[in-house]
């Protein structure tokens, strides 16, 4: 059974069997798993990395945000690259160096090698979301983009969990070095296997020459960039917000993940492997909270799109309420519990805020519109998030620096009712834009 052919972003729709679209799904999901495992292994180590090496918390937190700093850097002109040179190419080609990259880590003698080795990470993994959600939306319906927006960016939960889950494990009984180099082996044998299995011509992402004396449509050369699709980008002020909001809120996601592992450690006196685990068990709440949020955007929204920004304004809401008293809390169940039911929600707004920039930007470069979100995600959340998190906490203590965080939703809240009052206004442009510019072979 085929399902509705998408607007394919790079050529002509393409019609896919509906078992073939949730296998691609399936292993591009995969290796999302694998970029997050190997990027959030490093917080489940934090302890035995500061003992070793003796790192302020500071230190800590510029270790996890260095690569999300290199993600934002990076991922838009890795997008474009990737948007011509060939998708599938591209995404087998980081998976390979953030693998090595992470057995580098391994590898490391001191702070300065494993900075560098993070920072390669960080290269590695720079423009593997905003791709891969590109390869994913190409063999999907445009009425799932909100489920497969966030069942997708779920991943980078997913594989959080099993990065601190498993490393913490891996740690307590090989060290921390074993941690890192699991997660390489991980890493590199889903790569070895996806451009074997994912191929260009079977979902219609191979990069296409432009017919002779044709402009390309992505770029618009001659024509002014008001009349390129890649005007779509910035031309509204509902996707500025979107991409700001999506950024503001996941800097408290990030910072979460980040340092989970180490608050349960030195406020619950677990031990790493314990720590490990449990932290995860809270990254897995975030991850389920994401899709169903996602979910339920989809199913709420269908003749209604403002709802999807209301929806992400209540999430934010929610989290912050949640957050902010949790960790007010005396340490115990009820701490646990509000931290919980917090994360769950925290990462809500992925769902509503890539539906939102998939909706407002031409269809022929949602993977450089997918870019320039991550690009947000991590510049304004990801990044900071675990750093300045940590120095907080080197002045006044972790926990303080984690009962000022859930303050960053407040942001978020603000630019989301931004983009409430120009939305539907928004979208009629952009239809408007859209069919006088249709998607074309680029």
């Amino acid at each position: 059974m085929a399902i509705s052919p998408p607007i394919n972003e790079t050529g002509p729709a393409v019609h896919v069997t509906r078992r073939y679209a949730w296998v691609v799904f399936a292993l591009t999901f995969g290796l999302l798993i694998s970029d997050y495992m190997s990027r959030q292994v490093l917080n489940a180590v934090f302890p035995l990395l500061k003992a070793d090496w003796a790192l302020t918390d500071a230190q800590l937190g510029s270790l996890s945000g260095i690569v999300a700093l290199m993600v934002g850097l990076l991922t838009f002109p890795l997008s474009l690259a990737a948007d011509r040179w060939g998708r599938i190419r591209s995404l087998t080609l980081m998976a390979v160096l953030w693998s090595l990259a992470t057995l580098a880590c391994a590898l490391s003698r001191n702070y300065q090698d494993m900075f560098i080795a993070r920072l390669f990470v960080g290269v590695g993994e720079a423009a593997y979301g905003s791709v891969g959600i590109a390869v994913v939306l190409s063999v999907f319906p445009q009425n799932m983009r909100a489920t497969v927006t966030s069942a997708f960016m779920a991943g980078g939960m997913f594989g959080s969990v099993l990065g601190m889950g498993l490393g913490g494990v891996l740690a307590e009984h090989f060290g921390w070095r074993g941690s890192f180099s699991g997660m390489a082996i991980v890493g590199l044998v889903l790569a070895v296997a996806y451009p074997f299995i994912v191929r260009e011509s079977r979902i219609g992402t191979s990069p296409k020459r432009p017919e002779p004396g044709s402009t390309p449509a992505a770029v618009g050369a001659g024509k002014g960039f008001r009349q390129s699709p890649l005007w779509s980008l910035f031309s509204t002020r509902s996707v500025i917000c979107a991409y700001i909001g999506s950024g503001l809120q996941l800097f408290i996601s990030g910072a979460l993940m980040a340092w989970m592992p180490s608050f349960l450690n030195r406020y619950y006196d677990m031990e790493i492997d314990r720590a490990g685990v449990t932290a995860s068990v809270f990254v897995l709440a975030s991850g389920a909270g994401m899709v169903l949020c996602g979910m339920l955007s989809d199913r709420l929204c269908q003749n209604q799109p403002g709802r999807k920004i209301a929806l992400a304004v209540t999430y934010s809401g929610l989290c912050c309420v949640m957050l902010l008293v949790g960790f007010q809390q005396e340490p115990g169940v009820l701490q646990l519990a509000l931290i919980a039911a917090g994360m769950f929600v925290a990462a809500g707004t992925t769902g509503p805020a890539g539906a939102m920039v998939a909706n407002l930007t031409h269809p022929l470069i949602h993977g450089t519109a997918f870019a320039t979100l991550t690009l947000a995600n991590n510049l304004l959340g990801l990044a900071p998030g675990p750093f300045v998190t940590g120095l907080i906490a080197d002045s006044h203590g972790l926990m303080t620096a984690l009962q000022w965080l859930p303050l960053m939703s407040l942001g978020s809240i603000l630019v989301f009712m931004m983009a409430y009052r120009s939305y539907h206004g928004d979208l009629e442009r952009i239809a408007d834009f859209t069919a006088t510019k249709p998607a074309r072979a680029a």
